[in-house]
């Protein structure tokens, strides 16, 4: 269970503070939520209490596991298939897993691809919303503006 104040990782959304817990009625059955206030666009996002380990929430990173991410993002790439839909499939595995380390292959990875070769649209929106996931975790984690996580993530790729 979380209380409010705390950080933590909503996978697919990114990472964001629980402002509250509310009781809710939807759809004829009373829930308990967290109401948690993601740091980059202003978004709101509620959570049903009951079904947290199902989703796969978990606490935001500490600051050492942030050097270890960043370690990721500065590796070589791994292998990728080179058939865009299997690689496509995969990448979103990675993503939807919650793992941040997942979420840094996927970034490091299509981040090189597009240098090298470019990509096709829809790996490029793949590539925009697993860099938000990341960033929206470092700024919590680093106590840093959403550019700084930004200008982190491009140096250490680069």
């Amino acid at each position: 269970m979380f209380n409010i104040g705390d950080k933590i990782v909503y996978p697919m959304h990114g990472a964001g503070v629980i402002e509250s817990i509310e009781e809710k009625e939807i759809l004829g059955k009373k829930r308990k939520y967290y109401v948690m206030k993601m740091p980059i666009g202003e978004m709101k996002v509620m959570i049903p209490v009951d079904n947290i380990e199902d989703i796969g929430i978990r606490e935001v990173i500490t600051q050492e596991e942030v050097e270890q991410v960043l370690a990721v993002l500065g590796d070589n790439k791994s292998k990728m298939p080179k058939n865009w839909n299997r690689r496509y499939r995969a990448n979103m595995d990675k993503i939807k897993s919650g793992d941040i380390y997942e979420i840094a292959s996927v970034v490091r990875n299509l981040m090189i691809r597009d240098k090298e070769k470019g990509l096709s649209t829809g790996e490029r929106k793949m590539l925009s919303s697993a860099k938000q996931i990341l960033i929206s975790e470092i700024v919590l984690a680093k106590g840093i503006q959403e550019r700084e996580a930004e200008n982190l993530i491009e140096t250490v790729v680069n």
